[in-house]
């Protein structure tokens, strides 16, 4: 551990000398001044007004008896080196961020019990019937006390909170890793890694997959605040939403940090089942980025399933459509998508020529000569329940390749 060197402290080296008597009398009243400086912390700064036994009562006991120990040595040595008062200060800074304490808590202390020292200490100077340069000085000394604690203890919260914040971050990437790890995973190890990253297990959770934009990592702070667990440096990037259909804070968060970025989410499932949201979540972004969905905004994997399906083999989907489709094969290309549009219109028309046309926005003539053409390239199979659905599926995923007109 480091501690940073005192900036900023006042030291005026024409300060008057300090009469030796003075160090050995307040030195003497120190324990006293201590109980009192004490009971006015905890009297004034709520967040210390709590039982005085136990290790945080010793701790805030030897705070405030180190401070004025090291007001005294300034007294009686003003050259003396004073490190270990500093270290002790930067000590009981990390030790109020670990216990996630505020600063200003820590500060207001610090200031309270300054004050209330140097009124304490203060009267025995004017009892003393020291000049009046003197008690200035020793006033001017009381500040750079308090100003000597409070930038070691400022120093020491600054760094737990920066190590913790690291350490949090990646207990919960590990966590975001258990989650999406392939094979089954265990509820139990889920709430143990959880209860050390500070994540309250969801009941559901929904993964997102983000197109990859570079120098965007400051857009996973406001979604990791929101309760996301965020990994914008796996490909794609993605995070796990808890309780998506509920979550309206993060919803504000999300809009917020995408800013326009397409994005995927997977569907809503167990928290164990997390993988199975990332496969249909990466699987839809894959499909915006070849325009088989929309390629900008947000996809719901929810409201395109049965593109997911469709797209969840493309060899045999494939094979299907070679099979199903050949009797198209042996038109000409203008004619083939014509008939493939018509067909696939009637088939989720149920056989219904007005519906056609007007879904084709053409002449009910023009749909029954197609379908004349129709009947010749692929007869009874027409009107084969099964051979029907195959065509459904094959026609479907070609008209998605297929730019509209």
């Amino acid at each position: 551990m480091a501690v940073p060197a005192q900036q900023g402290v006042p030291d005026r080296p024409g300060m008057p000398p300090m009469p030796p008597e003075l160090a050995k009398l307040l030195r003497a009243q120190l324990a006293a001044v201590a109980d009192q400086v004490e009971e006015e912390v905890r009297r004034q700064v709520p967040e210390y007004a709590r039982p005085a036994d136990g290790a945080y009562g010793r701790n805030l006991r030897a705070g405030v008896v180190q401070a004025l120990t090291l007001f005294v040595d300034h007294i009686a040595d003003p050259c003396d080196d004073r490190g270990a008062i500093a270290a002790t200060y930067y000590e009981l800074g990390r030790g109020e961020a670990l216990e996630g304490r505020s600063l200003d808590a820590l500060q207001s202390a610090l200031r309270v019990g300054g004050m209330h020292a140097w009124r304490l200490m203060g009267h025995t100077a004017e009892e003393l019937g020291l000049d009046s340069t003197v008690v200035a000085a020793l006033g001017e000394l009381a500040f750079r006390t308090v100003h000597e604690v409070a930038q070691a203890a400022a120093a020491g919260y600054a760094e737990a909170q920066l190590r913790s914040s690291d350490e949090l971050e990646r207990r919960r990437r590990r966590l975001l890793d258990l989650l999406l790890q392939d094979g089954p995973v265990a509820l139990e190890a889920v709430q143990d890694l959880a209860h050390s990253a500070r994540w309250p297990v969801p009941r559901t959770v929904a993964v997102v997959a983000l197109a990859a934009a570079p120098d965007r990592r400051e857009e996973d702070r406001p979604l990791a605040a929101a309760g996301a667990l965020v990994d914008m440096e796996s490909r794609p990037p993605r995070m796990l939403v808890p309780d998506p259909d509920g979550s309206g804070r993060f919803g504000r968060a999300f809009t917020l940090a995408l800013r326009g970025r397409p994005a995927a989410i997977g569907p809503t499932v167990a928290v164990t089942d997390a993988t199975q949201s990332l496969r249909l979540a990466t699987r839809a972004l894959a499909l915006m980025g070849r325009g088989l969905l929309p390629r900008q905004g947000v996809v719901r994997c929810a409201d395109h399933l049965s593109t997911l399906l469709l797209y969840g083999d493309e060899p045999l989907l494939e094979r299907l459509q070679e099979r199903v489709l050949a009797p198209l094969d042996t038109v000409s290309a203008g004619q083939r998508d014509r008939l493939a549009e018509t067909l696939l219109a009637w088939l989720l028309s149920g056989s219904n020529v007005p519906d056609v046309a007007v879904r084709l926005h053409i002449h009910p003539q023009t749909v029954r000569y197609r379908l004349r053409q129709l009947e010749k390239l692929f007869g009874d199979a027409l009107h084969d329940p099964e051979t029907r659905l195959d065509l459904i599926l094959a026609l479907r995923a070609e008209s998605l390749r297929t730019p509209p007109n």
